[in-house]
């Protein structure tokens, strides 16, 4: 009996310490009156830190109904990599009385801060930007005081050319619909009268952010940047093509690429087609393998 507690003694220890590995803080960063809270996650003291740069839309710190930036981040953790995520400030409920107007130059300012809070802290021997869809031209524009950046399907053109493309694939009237709206857009920074059918992309108080978006060019912005820089994109990527990649490549040819097999927007690995929109809405599939360790290469070089 007493041989029997000892070994369940031990097996008890032994959970514990491999629980204890990972250590986890909840962080609340602000930019002016905008609130920002976060988890850091890290194993140990003098690893690299990973802060991630979100995508459009409300995205919280663990990547919504897929959690795709959860599983990021335990994958990452495992690696002795440290890891912040943050509630982007549309996820915040707090933040909904400062939200009008909003422009791309915000989001910028906010990693810029959660960037500023991490830059002095010894526990940490180098920042790394992985910027994710939209999160790829916001963290190109925040790079100071970054050691490495990483885009993750980013746009490898202007927004609104995306925008009419992904439009049109749907719909070819729309589409060019959506075309004379942006040019509309850029000529007098309004949109007057928007088809109902278009209104949750061009309602009145989208139409300044989407204004100063397009006025941001990706390929001229990555020319700017002078850290190292990883480029990648998944082959099952319903939303950014393995040619917007190539653009960003070609924009700096120094820049490391890679296209990852099999994987979608949201760093799912996709084995059959008909799950590629499946699992925008689960956390049931896995994150692509081939992501985590072309990054985990990428940040240990």
């Amino acid at each position: 009996m007493i041989k029997l507690i000892s070994y369940l003694c031990i097996g008890i220890f032994g959970i514990t310490m491999t629980l204890a590995q990972v250590k986890s803080e909840e962080i609340n960063i602000n930019n002016q009156a905008i609130q920002l809270p976060g988890t850091l996650s890290y194993t140990a003291d003098k690893s690299p830190l990973i802060i991630w740069v979100h995508g459009s839309g409300g995205v919280n710190r663990d990547g919504n109904q897929p959690q795709y930036i959860k599983q990021f981040r335990a994958a990452i953790n495992k690696e002795n990599i440290a890891f912040f995520s943050y509630d982007k400030r549309t996820a915040n409920p707090k933040n909904a009385a400062f939200l009008n107007d909003i422009l791309i130059y915000d989001f910028v300012a906010d990693v810029e801060e959660v960037v500023n809070h991490f830059k002095n802290d010894d526990r940490f021997s180098e920042i790394i930007l992985v910027g994710h869809s939209q999160g790829s031209l916001i963290a190109m524009m925040a790079l100071e005081n970054v050691d490495k950046y990483i885009s993750i399907a980013g746009a490898g053109e202007t927004i609104d050319k995306t925008l009419v493309r992904q439009v049109t694939a749907q719909s070819a009237e729309f589409g060019k619909l959506t075309e004379s709206y942006l040019i509309e857009l850029k000529e007098t920074g309004e949109i007057k009268q928007v088809d109902p059918n278009l209104l949750s992309l061009f309602s009145k108080q989208n139409q300044p952010f989407l204004a100063s978006w397009i006025n941001v060019n990706p390929i001229e912005e990555i020319k700017n940047v002078t850290i190292p820089t990883l480029i990648i994109n998944g082959d099952k990527d319903l939303q950014v093509q393995v040619s917007d990649a190539e653009n960003l490549k070609a924009a700096k040819p120094n820049a490391e690429l890679v296209i990852i097999k099999n994987m979608n927007h949201v760093l799912k690995e996709i084995q059959k087609e008909e799950d590629n929109m499946k699992s925008y809405m689960t956390p049931n599939f896995p994150i692509s393998k081939q992501l985590i360790q072309t990054i985990i290469e990428f940040v240990k070089k």
